[in-house]
C-alpha cells in the first residue's frame, strides 16, 4: 500500500470500529435484561453468563458491520475533505478515485468479517444461546420465592403460598399454606375415604432446602396442621403435627427453541431451501447482507469526497439515510416475495443491485465539474432555520415587555446559547433516528419468520413497527442526550473554540447551562410521554407482535385464578367464577388465626353470589365449621346464609394482567395495591414502578456527567467522545440492570433498586462538574 492508501486506510478504521460499537451497543441493549435476570436469578457461574453475553454479538454484527463500515468511510473521507486534504491531492494532480483502492479492500475486509458471522457465526450463536439457557432454566429449582404470592409452579395440584421467606445459607419460610388438589384416591392414606375438596396443610414455619438433581424442594415443617373434608361433609379429619416433612415436586420447564431456519447452518439450509420459502428467505439474507459492505463502501466514496463543510455530522445524517433506503427496501421487498409478487432471489438482492449501480454512477461522475456540497447544503439550512427560530423566541417577549422596541432580556437564550444548543439538538436528532431504525430494523428480520409462517400482511408489520417506535424513543433518548453533549462540545474543544470562550471571559459553567436546560426540558417531556402516549402505544405493539408472533392476544382479566386472599386473614378457593353474573361455585373460605397460624374456620358451599344491596355474598348449599386445633366444633349445614365479614366485591376476584410498560405511574400504582392485597407477585412491578421516575431523569443525569468528559477529549474531537460515551454508557447500563434484577428478587427494597443507578451517576457528574477547570 502507498502512503495515501495507508493514510486513507487508518482514517477510516477508527471511525469504522467506533461506529460499529456504538450500534452493536444499542442492540445488545435489547437483550441485557434478560441475560442479568439470569445472572441473578440462576446458579450459573458468571463466566456462563458471560458467555451468553458474547452470543448476542454475532447476529447484531450482521447488522451494524455494513452500517459501521459506512460510518467509518463517510467519517474519514468528510474529514479529509473538510480539512481540504482532497483538494490539495487533486491539486498535485491525483485525482479524487485514487482514494477507492484503500477504502474498496476495507469494504472487503468488513464483508469477510460479516460473511463470517452470517454464514457460520450467527448459527452456532443461536445453537449455543438456546443450549446454554435451557440448561439454565432447567436448573432454576430454587427455594427462593416470592412471599404472600400464590405458587403454582410445583405442578396443577399444588399450590403454595408463604407469608414471608427469610434468606440464607438455609432458607426459612413462614406461615406456609399448602394446598394438594389431587384427586381423593392419589393422597389417600389408609382406609378411610377423602372427600373431594383440596387438602390443606398449614405450619408456622419450614425449611426449604432445594433438591437440584432430583427436581424437587425438601420441606422441613414445623408447627403445622393438616386440614381434609371426608366424602360426607359431616367427616372432617385434621392433624396436628410438632414437625414433618414433605417434598415438592417441581416439575422441568419447556425448553424455549430458536425461530425457524435461523439456528441451521447455511449449507443444510441450502439443501432445504428448495421446499420452503421461508428457508429461502433466511438462505439468501445470509448471503445479501455480507456484500452490502462493500456496496455501502462504493456509494460512501463520492458521497464523502462532495462533504467538504458539513463534516463528520454529514457522516451520520448520509449513514441514516442510507441504512433506512436499504434495510427499508429489504424489508418491502421481502414483505412482496412472501406474498409471491417477487421471487425471493430478486426481493433479496435487488437492493444491493440498486446499490452497485448507484456507486458506481456516483464514481464515474466523481471528477465531473459542478459538484455541489448537497449535505452542507442541507445541514447549515436546518441550523439557519434552528437559530432564527431561536431568535424570534428570544426577542418576542422583549418586544412586548419593551412597549414594541427590540430589546433582550438578561435571562433568556444569547447567540451563544442559539449556537451551543443547534448544534446539541441537531446531534440528539440525528443520533437518535439512527438509533430507533437500526432497531427497527433489527426487530424485523427476528419476526421475519414468524411474519413468513403466520402469513401476517406488510401493512400489519409496519403499523407494529409503527407503534413500536415510542418505545424505542423513550428507551434511546438518555444515550442519544449522552452522545449528543459529547460529540457537541467534543467538536468545540477540537476546533479551540472552547479556548476562545475562556478567553472571552465565558467559563465552562456557562457553556453547559443551555445543554443542562434543554436535557432538564428532554427529561419533563419523556416523563410526560411516558405518562400519556407511551403505555397507549405499548398495548397496541403488544397484542400486534402476539399475532405476528400467532400467540392468542393478551387476556387482560383473570378470572381462572382459583386461590385468593382476602382483606381479612383468609383465603378463598373457587372452582369457577362468572365476572358477569357475580357468581363462584365450588367456593371454599378458610380463616386464619394470624397469630399461631392456624385454621380458625372453614365454609364450603355449592355457590356464593354477590348481592349489591347487602353487599355481601349470599352462600347456598353448604356449612360451617369452626377449628379447635385438631377439632372441629360449631359445625352446622345451611341452605341460604350470608357472612358480615366476607364483603369483597366481585371486582377483587378479577385481576388485570398487564405489564408495567402498559401503564403510565398513576395506573401501575393502583395495580400494585390490589393484586398485593390479593397476594400476587407485586415485587418487579414496585421496582418499575420506581422507575417511570429513574429512567426519564437519567437525560439530564447523562449531560451532567458527560459535559466534564465532553472537555477532557479535548483536541481528540467527536470520535474521542463517542468512545467515552460508550464506555459511560455500557457502565450505565450494566449498573442499572443489576440494581434491577437485584431489586426484582427482592435482595434490594424497590425504590434504591430503581434510584441507585442514578444517585450513583449523579454524584459522578456533580463531582466532576465542581472539579472542571475552568
Amino acid at each position: 500500500m502507498s502512503i495515501l492508501a495507508r493514510a486513507v486506510f487508518r482514517e477510516i478504521v477508527s471511525g469504522a470500529l467506533l461506529g460499529t460499537v456504538l450500534f452493536t451497543f444499542v442492540l445488545f441493549l435489547q437483550r441485557i435484561g434478560r441475560l442479568f435476570e439470569l445472572l441473578v436469578r440462576s446458579s450459573a457461574p458468571v463466566t456462563e453468563v458471560a458467555y451468553l453475553f458474547v452470543l448476542v454479538l454475532p447476529p447484531a454484527l450482521v447488522f451494524t458491520l455494513p452500517v459501521g463500515a459506512l460510518v467509518g468511510i463517510l467519517i474519514g473521507l468528510s474529514r479529509m475533505s473538510g480539512d481540504g486534504e482532497i483538494t490539495g491531492m487533486r491539486a498535485a494532480g491525483l485525482p479524487g478515485r485514487r482514494v477507492a483502492p484503500p477504502i474498496l479492500l476495507f469494504g472487503a475486509l468488513a464483508t469477510a468479517a460479516t460473511a463470517a458471522c452470517s454464514l457460520w457465526l450467527t448459527p452456532l450463536a443461536i445453537r449455543e444461546t438456546y443450549r446454554v439457557l435451557n440448561r439454565l432454566i432447567a436448573a432454576q429449582v430454587t427455594a427462593e420465592i416470592q412471599p404472600r404470592v400464590f405458587e403454582e409452579q410445583f405442578g396443577p395440584n399444588t399450590v403454595l403460598w408463604v407469608g414471608d421467606v427469610i434468606s440464607g445459607p438455609r432458607v426459612l419460610w413462614r406461615n406456609v399454606f399448602l394446598a394438594d388438589l389431587r384427586p381423593p384416591e392419589e393422597r389417600a392414606t389408609g382406609t378411610r375415604e377423602k372427600g373431594e375438596g383440596p387438602r390443606i396443610t398449614l405450619a408456622r414455619e419450614a425449611i426449604a432446602v432445594p433438591d437440584v438433581a432430583n427436581d424437587r424442594i425438601q420441606l422441613s415443617m414445623r408447627d403445622g396442621s393438616t386440614h381434609e373434608t371426608g366424602r360426607d361433609p359431616g367427616e372432617y379429619y385434621s392433624t396436628l403435627f410438632p414437625r414433618g416433612d414433605q417434598t415438592l415436586e417441581a416439575p422441568r420447564p419447556n425448553e424455549v427453541r430458536a425461530r425457524a431456519w435461523s439456528e441451521m447452518d447455511t449449507v443444510p439450509l441450502w439443501r432445504e431451501a428448495r421446499g420452503s420459502i421461508d428457508a429461502r428467505i433466511e438462505l439468501h439474507q445470509r448471503l445479501a447482507l455480507p456484500p452490502a459492505c462493500l456496496l455501502l463502501a462504493l456509494v460512501g466514496i463520492p458521497l464523502g469526497l462532495s462533504s467538504r463543510k458539513a463534516g463528520k455530522s454529514a457522516a451520520f445524517v448520509l449513514t441514516v439515510i442510507l441504512a433506512l433506503f436499504y434495510y427499508t427496501g429489504l424489508i418491502t421487498l421481502i414483505g412482496l416475495a412472501r406474498q409471491g409478487a417477487l421471487p425471493v432471489e430478486a426481493a433479496v438482492w435487488l437492493p444491493n443491485v440498486v446499490l452497485a449501480l448507484a456507486g458506481a454512477l456516483l464514481v464515474a461522475r466523481l471528477e465531473r465539474p459542478g459538484q455541489r456540497d448537497l449535505v452542507g447544503a442541507v445541514k447549515a439550512g436546518a441550523v439557519c432555520l434552528g437559530q432564527r427560530l431561536l431568535r424570534r423566541w428570544e426577542m418576542a417577549p422583549a418586544v412586548r415587555s419593551n412597549g414594541g422596541r427590540p430589546g433582550r432580556l438578561p435571562l433568556l437564550p444569547q447567540i451563544l446559547d442559539t449556537y451551543i444548543l443547534s448544534a446539541f439538538l441537531f446531534y440528539f436528532g440525528l443520533l437518535l433516528a439512527s438509533f430507533v431504525v437500526l432497531t427497527q430494523v433489527f426487530t424485523f428480520f427476528e419476526l421475519l419468520s414468524d411474519i413468513v409462517r403466520n402469513q401476517i400482511p406488510m401493512s400489519k408489520v409496519f403499523t407494529y413497527l409503527i407503534f413500536l417506535t415510542p418505545k424505542l424513543i423513550y428507551d434511546s433518548t438518555p444515550i442519544s442526550v449522552l452522545v449528543a453533549v459529547l460529540v457537541t462540545f467534543g467538536v468545540m474543544s477540537k476546533h479551540n473554540e472552547v479556548t476562545a470562550f475562556k478567553a472571552s471571559g465565558v467559563s465552562l459553567h456557562r457553556l453547559t447551562a443551555p445543554v443542562l436546560i434543554a436535557s432538564f426540558m428532554l427529561s419533563a417531556g419523556l416523563f410526560a410521554f411516558d405518562h400519556y402516549y407511551v403505555p397507549g402505544a405499548n398495548r397496541r405493539q403488544d397484542a400486534l407482535r402476539n399475532e405476528i408472533k400467532g400467540r392468542p392476544v393478551q387476556t387482560y382479566l383473570r378470572p381462572d385464578r382459583k386461590w385468593i386472599y382476602g382483606q381479612g386473614p383468609r383465603i378463598y378457593y373457587y372452582k369457577y367464577f362468572d365476572p358477569g353474573q357475580a357468581v363462584m361455585a365450588g367456593v371454599s373460605v378458610y380463616e386464619l388465626d394470624p397469630a399461631a397460624f392456624r385454621l380458625r374456620r372453614h365454609i364450603s358451599a355449592e355457590s356464593a353470589q354477590w348481592a349489591p344491596a347487602l353487599r355481601n355474598w349470599v352462600f347456598y348449599n353448604g356449612w360451617t365449621r369452626d377449628i379447635r386445633g385438631a377439632a372441629d366444633v360449631n359445625y352446622r349445614r345451611f341452605e341460604t346464609e350470608t357472612f358480615r365479614e366476607l364483603d369483597e366485591p366481585p371486582s377483587y376476584f378479577l385481576k388485570e394482567v398487564k405489564q408495567d410498560k402498559q401503564m403510565n405511574f398513576r395506573e401501575l400504582e393502583v395495580y400494585i395495591r390490589e393484586l398485593s392485597q390479593s397476594g400476587f407477585d407485586t415485587v418487579r412491578l414496585q421496582v418499575q414502578f420506581h422507575k417511570k421516575f429513574s429512567v426519564p431523569l437519567f437525560a439530564l443525569i447523562m449531560a451532567l456527567l458527560s459535559a466534564p468528559f465532553a472537555f477532557l477529549t479535548g483536541s481528540r474531537g467527536a470520535m474521542a467522545g463517542v468512545g467515552v460515551s460508550f464506555g459511560i454508557a455500557v457502565a450505565y447500563w450494566a449498573l442499572g440492570q443489576l440494581f434491577e434484577q437485584v431489586g426484582n428478587v427482592n435482595l434490594l427494597p424497590a425504590a434504591l433498586a430503581a434510584w441507585s443507578p442514578d444517585a450513583v451517576f449523579a454524584l459522578a457528574g456533580v463531582y466532576l462538574m465542581a472539579r472542571m477547570r475552568t
